[in-house]
């Protein structure tokens, strides 16, 4: 079975949407969803999203990216993801999403390596709104279609060119033909035995990119978040617990009571003073105190946080919250240029599946949602600008002889290897893959 498009996008999260809604309502658009629109990591993020506040802060907000990022990011990545911020914000807010306000003004908060308060947010599930709002908005859109539980099983290239993708929906194999391509397939944290991400999310992107010979860059770059609520023999993603908690003042706490770390440090700091102390403690976690923020204000602010810290046996304004560092986010990913293009022509990568360069070693608190608004946007505007050059190219595809489950552990072995080849170097018990 056979569909023809104008574009194709692969993933439905913050990245993959948000390109869809920016692209020109005249072209035909497929986005394709691994599972249902609501069970993508946009649907995680609590803490908030990153901006410049004003011209006068975009300097200080590229120089806090690059502090985080031990100053391997790129530098033009870096100031363009300042330099358009606010901009997104506006049209997130102009989509309906109701960030927090203090009178009139938005309410900005402060995470770990930020210098000033320039997060904002909507209480503590600020990427479930921005996703609400997206999804709203692209199923009003006559021109936008989409595939839900459909799985993505490869890129069709013809002669260096992306043509299209192979997708399975309903047990039955499609062919999609596309002028351009997105890959907005998000992160590897489903490959990780402790993470705080989806499981479905298990590089299917990456081993696309490995098997089209696409350039990946910095795939050792991968982020542990300090403060996960600490359970045991957990199957599930791990309960994140937000940055914006420490940023208002949580205390990060020993078995002996005493705070060991200025906790709004960058993360990989602080997840690393956190391994110390569980070692020295020979406890698999720390404690994180929040309970003299007041009841009142910790059930308004962090809303989500205590109705879920709750059902695990936590009430976060009496008790400690037990934590200890999950992995998080893969800064690496497909190599792209400014405006989201791979190596391979007519083939875009946006949000976490790709590499900007933007982060660096290590991710600032509260860019990833940026991220993956203003490139994917670039990347909506390089293909409104280009595509009335392309044509749609149909080529033989071959029928599938492989299920989905056979076509899945083949493709997360591949990732897993490229992974464990690159970071051989690190020592973190969270590299077990499954």
């Amino acid at each position: 079975m056979d569909n023809i498009v104008d574009v194709l996008i692969i993933g439905s999260g913050v990245a993959g949407l948000y390109c869809a809604l920016n692209l020109r309502k005249d072209l035909n658009i497929l986005v394709v969803s691994k599972s249902k629109l609501e069970s993508s990591n946009t649907y995680l993020a609590q803490g908030g999203i990153a901006t410049a506040r004003n011209e006068e802060d975009k300097p200080f907000f590229v120089q806090d990216t690059l502090r985080a990022g031990h100053y391997k990011n790129d530098i033009k990545a870096v100031e363009i993801l300042a330099d358009e911020s606010m901009e997104n914000i506006d049209e997130l807010i102009g989509l309906g999403v109701e960030f927090d306000k203090e009178g009139k003004d938005l309410s900005f908060t402060k995470e770990g390596a930020h210098s000033i308060n320039r997060i904002v947010h909507t209480k503590d599930y600020t990427g479930k709104s921005v996703a609400q709002a997206l999804i709203k908005e692209a199923l009003l859109r006559d021109n936008i279609r989409i595939f839900e539980d459909s799985y993505f099983v490869d890129i069709i290239e013809d002669k260096g060119k992306c043509t299209g993708a192979i997708v399975i929906k309903d047990n039955m194999q499609i062919n999609i033909y596309a002028k351009a391509v997105v890959l907005a397939t998000g992160g590897i944290g489903g490959l990780f035995n402790n993470s705080t991400n989806q499981r479905i999310l298990k590089g299917d992107g990456i081993a696309t990119a490995i098997k089209h010979k696409i350039k990946l860059k910095d795939i050792d770059y991968i982020q542990i978040h300090p403060t996960a609520f600490y359970e045991e023999n957990v199957d599930d993603k791990r309960l994140l617990i937000s940055e914006a908690i420490r940023g208002e003042g949580g205390k990060l706490i020993n078995s002996k009571g005493e705070r060991f770390v200025d906790e709004i440090l960058p993360r990989d700091v602080v997840s690393k003073a956190i391994f110390e102390e569980m070692k020295k403690d020979e406890k698999p976690y720390v404690n994180l105190d929040i309970r003299f923020l007041g009841e009142e204000y910790i059930k308004n602010r962090f809303s989500f946080i205590y109705r879920e810290c709750l059902k695990k046996g936590t009430d976060i304004t009496k008790d400690y919250i037990k934590v200890s560092p999950a992995q998080h986010y893969f800064m690496g990913g497909i190599e792209v240029d400014v405006d989201s293009k791979t190596s391979m022509r007519n083939l875009y990568a946006v949000g976490e599946v790709s590499c900007t360069g933007v982060h660096g070693a290590n991710r600032l608190a509260s860019t990833s949602l940026l991220e993956g608004l203003v490139f994917s946007k670039r990347a909506a505007i390089d293909i409104n600008n280009i595509i009335h050059y392309n044509k749609v190219k149909t080529v033989r595809v071959s029928n599938l002889n492989e299920s989905i489950e056979e076509l899945s552990i083949r493709n997360e072995r591949m990732v897993i290897g490229a992974l464990r080849e690159r970071c051989k170097d690190l020592d973190y018990e969270l590299f077990n893959c499954r």
